[in-house]
């Protein structure tokens, strides 16, 4: 997997969350900054190793 870093239409950063047969898994929110996209994907990476699975499909 990676995660790729784009501008938007209004000149915003985003990311994507790309699996490694091309699939988009997630995608962000704008950031005015490349540098607090950047965050945002530090974060996922360290906080979703230890993330709860909630099953509400019941």
């Amino acid at each position: 997997m990676k995660f790729t870093i784009y501008r938007d239409k209004a000149g915003e950063f985003r990311f994507r969350l790309v699996a490694t047969n091309g699939n988009i898994l997630a995608a962000s929110e704008g950031y005015k900054a490349k540098a607090s996209a950047m965050k945002a994907i530090e974060r996922i990476k360290s906080d979703a190793a230890g993330a709860d699975v909630i099953d509400e499909s019941s």
